[in-house]
């Protein structure tokens, strides 16, 4: 074999192992074995299918990727059981109108605006809302604000079927009430399942189920989580003191029409009655408010059963406890319902019970709030004898024994105290320091207006620091506070009033008995108002 014949075998050998070497490297690094042929990389802003099928497939069965495709079924499940259950319900009132100007803005029933039809002919009033079957035999759960006065009620279910129902009762306190219908013969009703209230948790999925918008949007499904609980001293229309406010808040998207629908948790039980929203510009902003299904199933059994409700009453007036009120007792936490007033023949006084003290304990059950104490004691027969237990100044804990008496039975009652005096020159400067307010005795005139007896007396707050004790408790929204008493010490004049104050320490919490108006009030509601003094 020649030199040349043999540097060209050389040559063949070498680009032959170089070829090799290649294709192991191309092996371990793992290059793309698509071309351009194949597959062109979008540039930006493509979606593309994943060269890799296996990825998706690790995705799916990922644990994190498991509990919401869990958690999704749960959505969809609960709304295809439950939607078939929630009605769209349409009320006409004749010869009704709303004063809009009633209504608290953000706080907006869920009706539409009334519709006049001339000048000379009757003024109907539409609304529309939702409910929910609650039995086979056709009767429903919804809001009182819904078919409240409605001369006429009729009810469309998911499969546009309508019939005609009949209000059987309502109750403005709780805002529930219950109608009926009768399905046609062959027709199953599906009733929701009833969970509860009580055992919900803050932070917990729910859906809302509705008509927002009247029925435009009908039958529809939103989420959220509950917010808070125990939500209450909400301004809505038709509140009044023995309303029982107990809302459950949700950020789940309620609007206009999805009054009386359900609220469900992710195992599709109704845990509430959508109710209300706050909402500055009239739709969704994220506070919605439900009544809790454990309240409103005491009051649609009493509606069933007697179509009104019954309610039983200690015979007080009482506002949630503050944490002045709860230093004042010596509570270790801020809980309880502060007695402000009793009206008259009350049991609670006859019992012993005394302004001032905080209830903190119904037949060995604690009491949080004011809305707890009502359904406590509310939905108990009129003639039960009950313990209850309150904090009293210093520590000290008594309980009695209460005799029950109808709520009807109870009526508000003014107490004022007599006398009249002149306001002493350095008066004015120790209730601007220790309380932080600028006050005047009460004139024979101004008593007079406010129709109280000639002997009235106390101190009228003028105005009140926006930095003293007294900021936020006095004067509140046009309110006139007339200070009556210091720790049950009767005050009719500056100088009286600074008297009493002087003779406690800076920092010490004294309980105010104050006459508190609001515009257009007829009578005064008698209030104990717990301040830090300076």
């Amino acid at each position: 074999m020649s030199v040349r014949s043999l540097n060209w075998l050389k040559f063949g050998g070498l680009v032959a192992f170089a070829f090799v070497i290649g294709l192991l490297f191309a092996s371990l690094l793992d290059v793309p074995t698509t071309s351009l042929a194949q597959e062109r990389k979008p540039v930006t802003g493509e979606v593309i299918q994943a060269s890799n099928p296996q990825s998706a497939e690790r995705v799916a069965n990922s644990s994190s990727a498991a509990s919401l495709i869990t958690l999704s079924d749960a959505f969809a499940d609960v709304a295809e059981t439950v939607r078939p259950s929630v009605v769209y319900i349409r009320a006409r009132r004749t010869e009704r109108v709303i004063d809009q100007r009633r209504v608290p803005q953000g706080f907006e029933e869920f009706f539409g605006v009334p519709r006049n039809r001339g000048r000379n002919e009757p003024q109907v009033e539409t609304g529309s809302g939702s409910g929910f079957v609650v039995s086979k035999d056709g009767y429903i759960l919804t809001n009182n604000h819904v078919v409240d006065g409605a001369d006429q009620v009729m009810v469309r279910m998911l499969d546009r079927r309508e019939y005609p129902a009949k209000v059987i009762g309502t109750d403005p306190t709780t805002d529930v009430a219950v109608i009926k219908i009768e399905a046609a013969r062959g027709t199953t009703l599906r009733p929701v399942q009833l969970g509860s209230s009580t055992r919900s948790r803050v932070g917990e999925w729910v859906l809302a189920v509705g008509n927002p918008l009247s029925e435009n949007l009908s039958f529809t499904v939103t989420s959220g989580i509950i917010s808070a609980k125990g939500r209450g001293q909400l301004p809505l229309p038709g509140w009044s003191e023995r309303s029982i406010q107990d809302f459950i808040q949700t950020d789940a998207a309620i609007n206009r029409g999805n009054s009386g629908g359900p609220l469900l948790n992710v195992r599709g039980e109704v845990i509430g009655i959508n109710s209300a929203i706050f909402s500055p510009t009239g739709v969704s902003a994220g506070y919605a408010f439900a009544i809790p299904i454990d309240l409103a199933r005491q009051v649609m059994d009493q509606l069933i059963s007697k179509g009104k409700v019954e309610r039983a009453a200690l015979g007080v007036t009482v506002t949630d406890a503050s944490p002045e009120d709860a230093e004042w007792a010596g509570l270790d936490g801020v809980y309880g319902a502060k007695i402000n007033d009793f009206p008259p023949n009350s049991p609670a006084r006859n019992a012993g019970l005394q302004q001032g003290d905080i209830v903190i304990g119904i037949e060995g059950q604690r009491v949080e709030y004011v809305a707890q104490l009502q359904q406590l004691v509310g939905f108990r027969r009129a003639g039960e004898s009950v313990k209850v237990e309150v904090a009293r100044k210093g520590g000290t804990r008594r309980t009695f024994d209460v005799r029950l008496i109808g709520q009807d039975a109870t009526a508000p009652e003014t107490q004022v105290a007599g006398g009249t005096a002149e306001p002493g020159n350095n008066a004015s400067s120790v209730l601007r320091d220790r309380l932080g307010i600028n006050g005047s005795a009460l004139s024979s005139e101004m008593a007079q207006q406010l129709r109280l007896p000639a002997t009235a007396k106390g101190v009228v707050v003028e105005s009140v620091d926006p930095y003293g004790p007294a900021d936020g408790l006095l004067i509140s929204g046009g309110l006139i506070n007339i200070i009556t008493a210091v720790e049950d010490k009767s005050v009719g004049t500056e100088a009286e009033l600074s008297t009493v104050l002087r003779s406690y320490p800076p920092g010490t919490v004294v309980s105010l008995n104050v006459l508190q108006y609001g515009r257009g009030d007829e009578r005064p509601t008698t209030r104990i108002v717990r301040i830090r003094l300076k």
